[in-house]
């Protein structure tokens, strides 16, 4: 018995799977742009690998798995040295204090000059009252990630989350701690 060789019709992916795929990879990524472009590698990568089709899945499902893959190598990418550079995350939200923090550039460690060492503990202090204000798994995340300095890696494999959800975890524990330091420190 001769086996057919499995045939995929490209011409109909866009009109087939392109929303599928959207809603697929906009739930990952949280990003309609980055999602648009990944769908669009993934039916690039298709076409390139297009004789390494077997046809024990079905079109969409080998589509999919391509598309994860692509999922995963844009989330390795940002949580590279080189993809740090490109992450930004939303410091500010509120009409004229607009802007973004890259994560290579967040505010490191403050340095402990002699003459500012009364200020820097009470500034150490009123951090650490705020911290201990955010939602227990937000407040440890933070430690570690920004205390702590552990890698993304190893705080998704101790917290079983993913680099997508540690990132917003980060977020929203640094805007919680924004409000909480403009209320507490820098407007008094």
């Amino acid at each position: 018995m001769v086996q057919e060789k499995a045939t995929l019709d490209s011409s109909k992916w866009i009109d087939n799977y392109a929303d599928y795929m959207f809603n697929y990879a906009v739930v990952r990524v949280n990003n309609s742009d980055t999602a648009k472009d990944l769908v669009q590698d993934t039916f690039f990568a298709g076409l390139k690998s297009a004789k390494n089709f077997q046809g024990k899945s079905t079109e969409r499902t080998w589509l999919i798995s391509i598309l994860k893959r692509k999922i995963i190598d844009y989330y390795r990418k940002i949580n590279s040295n080189k993809g740090k550079a490109e992450v930004r995350m939303n410091f500010y939200s509120d009409g004229e204090n607009e802007g973004n923090w890259i994560e290579e550039r967040v505010p490191q460690s403050w340095s402990n000059d002699s003459e500012s060492n009364i200020e820097n503990e009470e500034l150490k202090n009123q951090l650490e009252a705020c911290i201990d204000n955010l939602p227990e798994k937000y407040a440890m995340v933070f430690r570690m990630k920004t205390i702590q300095e552990f890698e993304t890696e190893e705080i998704c494999k101790e917290l079983d989350i993913t680099a997508s959800n540690l990132w917003v975890i980060i977020h929203r524990a640094r805007t919680q701690l924004r409000r909480c330091m403009e209320d507490n420190w820098f407007n008094n």
